[in-house]
Order: C-alpha cells, then structure tokens, then sequence
C-alpha cells in the first residue's frame, strides 16, 4: 500500500513539473491577413499550409499561407509571407509589406520603448505614455515645424498594430519598411532607458530651554536633539532621439537629465525636440 501511495505522489509530481514547463513555454505567433494573431506552437510548414497546435492541446490544425501576412517564432525569428496576387509563398522581402497611402511631409512618432536597463523589463503603458508625450509636443508646436504635419497617434498605431509592431520590436524593424508602412516621408524615434537608485537623507533637529541664574551669571541649558532620516528614489534617465527622412537619419542625440527625479526624462524629450532640423524657432 505504501509503495503505491509513493508511486502515485512521484508521478503526481511529475506531472506538475510538465504542466508547469509547458505553461512557460515561449510561444510562435502567426498573425493573419485579418490581423488576427494566433499564439501556437507549430510543427510543420509548407508551400501550401502551416500546421500548429495550440496551447494545451495535441491537435494538429492547418492553415493555408494564403491567410498568414507573418510569423513570429519563438525563437525570436520572423517571416513574412508575399502579397501579391496569386503567389503565397513565404518571404523575408521587404516588398511583402502592406504600404500605407503615401502622404508627402508628414511625420509619425513612434511607440516610445521605455526600459529598465537593470531588470530588462519593458512597460507598454510606459511606452504608449511617452508616445503621446511626444506627440503632443509636436502638436503644440505645429508652427516651429511647418511644412510638417503629424500623423494622427491612432491612425499611426493602427497601422503598426495590423503589421504586428509594437513596442517591444519597433526597434527591430527598418526605418525603411515603417515608412511604408506608415505611409510618411519623416519618423521620429525615441527611446527611453532608466535605472533606480536610493538614498538616505538625516535631518537633525535641536531645541534647547535656558534657564538664568538670579546673579544673571550662570546659564544651564538642557538640549534636545531629534534626528529624522528619509529614503529617497533616483531615476537615472538615459533618452535616445533619433529623426529620418526619407530613410536616412537627418538627427541623432543622446542625453541625460540633470535632475534624477521620476519624470525628469520628460523635459530631456523637449530639450531634444527644440533643437532638431524640424523645429524652427519663432
């Protein structure tokens, strides 16, 4: 009796250390002509179909490539898929983007990647957030960049979102190919790095009662002394920003704030955008 209740709690425990191994498995992403994104695990491809799995489950379906517009593997690798009429065959060609309806003297802010340097985590809200940040500086100062005009933040992250772009690989992607996709002739790219700090800081505070002799001759003090201490957070911002215009990098600065306080890399972003060629001062 004994010897089965080891065996079932030995093969109890393996079958959580798989479940849990197949729980933090990378998975592939296909992204579908319909933008639809499938995150599976695939097993075979071919001219004609892709076949996959999806999480959890042994069940092979197929996919025709007819559908399929790009591959993200887990490995970090990625395919695309040729659009044009008739030809479904993959392809890692540039050709094989949707372009976007070209808008001469336009330009697009991109998703801002905004990262811890020590832990390597990225944050999506962060990046949105520092996105609008900049672009709304461009808005505000529409005047000092004229003749451009800034592309809509929702029609720009429409259109990286139906490509499979976000900010996590916005980096990875050729300024070239954004272009295109976004259909607009100027980008601007930032990025933004930071690491966290603390500190401690004592304050001392001193308060005394005197009392005077009748002889007005001999002083007592009694002193109290408090002392308080605080703990203080640094943020060490490194802000990357870069401009391109038809595909050539027109401006390229790398600066870090003065101040080492939580937004303090919002005011390195102005500082950088009031000195680049676009901007003209008025």
């Amino acid at each position: 009796m004994k010897i089965k209740t080891s065996f079932l709690i030995v093969a109890m425990f393996f079958a959580f250390v798989s479940a849990f191994a197949q729980s933090g498995k990378k998975l592939d992403k296909i992204i579908k002509r319909d933008y639809q994104i499938i995150e599976c695990t695939i097993s075979r491809i071919s001219d004609k179909a892709v076949e996959y799995s999806l999480p959890g489950e042994t069940l092979q379906i197929s996919l025709d490539v007819s559908q399929i517009a790009k591959i993200d593997f887990a490995s970090g690798r990625s395919q695309t898929f040729d659009i044009s009429p008739g030809n479904t065959s993959p392809s890692s060609n540039s050709s094989s983007i949707t372009a976007a309806e070209f808008k001469t003297n336009t330009i697009a802010v991109l998703p801002v990647p905004y990262l811890n340097s020590d832990t390597q985590e990225s944050s999506g809200d962060m990046a949105k957030f520092a996105q609008n940040d900049l672009y709304n500086k461009l808005l505000d100062k529409s005047s000092n960049i004229f003749p451009l005009t800034v592309q809509d933040l929702r029609t720009t992250n429409s259109l990286l979102h139906k490509a499979g772009i976000d900010h996590n690989n916005i980096d990875e992607t050729p300024i070239e190919e954004l272009e295109k996709i976004l259909g607009v002739d100027n980008i601007v790219a930032a990025k933004v790095s930071y690491t966290i700090g603390t500190g401690t800081t004592a304050t001392t505070y001193n308060s005394g009662n005197a009392k005077v002799s009748d002889n007005n001759k001999k002083v007592k003090t009694n002193d109290v002394s408090t002392t308080t201490s605080n703990n203080q957070t640094y943020y060490y911002y490194t802000v990357y920003f870069d401009m391109y215009k038809n595909k050539d990098k027109i401006y390229s600065q790398t600066r870090k704030p003065f101040l080492a306080v939580k937004d303090s890399w919002m005011d390195s972003v102005s500082y950088l955008l009031k000195r680049s060629p676009i901007y003209a001062k008025k």
